[in-house]
């Protein structure tokens, strides 16, 4: 390694806590958060940038950039998925369940523990756009016009991508010390629903604007990719969730669908008042085997 190339070497490394945690704020995943860091010292590395001025901001705006690739590939293969299945395939498996989302140990917990566990779940609520525009300008201050060129969009458009992801993660994300019990009867009213078919009942402990949101093990096995509004959300669930038991996914009151005892797909939920804002359904199996799973019955 010559003299320059250890230069930038060392610059880089000074900044890799950070850019890991921007990137982890913006795509939920240590694993994806690590690749997108060595993806911008790739390239710094290919391009050399002795002559950037503040290589912090350049940097950020790099990884910003791969996040944001990675999100909308993310959200693409999603649709692809769902596009790809055949009809009919929605009965049986995870059609009869809900899903949701996942942390991780030691490392990542370090990144979680600053921002709550919670939050990322609201975080996977947003839009890839919105997502960058508040992780961006709320956690690390980078400025609107700044995220603009990362978007591709005005500074205006920018900053009202920001506005309404704050109300969201405001409204959704759970108050300090929250007591959970109130979750758990809501999470209970839901599956009891979900497995009597009562539709109002379903209604009643929907958010008007819920969402529900599969990964793309889940969408595999049945599950819709996405959903939004409660009457919708409803529709999906009725008459399903048979085979769902009540959990405690990261301490937080959850669903599970665990064949044998082991989890095989993670219901995860965000709550707005007294409803569900946001319900998440997790199969990938390491994503799975990352999150904190405690079963509460048989």
């Amino acid at each position: 390694m010559t003299d320059e190339q250890e230069s930038l070497a060392t610059r880089f490394e000074a900044d890799r806590t950070r850019l890991r945690g921007v990137a982890y704020r913006m795509l939920g995943s240590r694993t994806e958060a690590e690749d997108a860091v060595q993806e911008a010292w790739l390239r710094l590395s290919r391009t050399g940038a002795h002559d950037v001025q503040n290589l912090s901001g350049w940097l950020t705006t790099v990884v910003a950039r791969v996040c944001l690739d990675m999100l909308r590939t993310r959200r693409s293969r999603r649709e692809l998925t769902l596009d790809a299945q055949p009809a009919g395939t929605a009965a049986g498996g995870a059609a009869d369940l809900v899903r949701p989302h996942a942390a991780d140990p030691e490392q990542e917990t370090l990144l979680a523990e600053s921002m709550g566990l919670a939050l990322l779940v609201v975080l996977e609520m947003l839009t890839p756009a919105e997502r960058v525009a508040f992780v961006l300008h709320d956690m690390f201050d980078v400025p609107y016009d700044e995220i603009a060129e990362i978007l591709g969009r005005s500074a205006m458009a920018t900053r009202q991508l920001a506005s309404r992801a704050r109300r969201r993660v405001r409204r959704a994300a759970p108050a300090a010390g929250t007591d959970a019990t109130p979750h758990r009867r809501i999470v209970a009213a839901f599956l009891a629903a979900s497995r009597d078919g009562d539709f109002e009942a379903l209604l009643a402990v929907l958010d008007p604007e819920v969402v529900l949101r599969a990964d793309a093990a889940a969408v595999l096995m049945g599950a819709p990719a996405e959903v939004r509004g409660a009457k919708a959300v409803a529709d999906n669930f009725a008459g399903h969730a048979r085979a769902a038991r009540p959990a405690l996914v990261n301490g937080e009151p959850g669903l599970v669908w665990a064949p044998g005892g082991k989890p095989r797909v993670v219901f995860r939920f965000t709550f707005a008042h007294d409803s569900i804002a946001g319900i998440e359904l997790v199969a990938d199996a390491e994503r799975v085997r990352d999150l904190r799973v405690a079963l509460l019955d048989r």
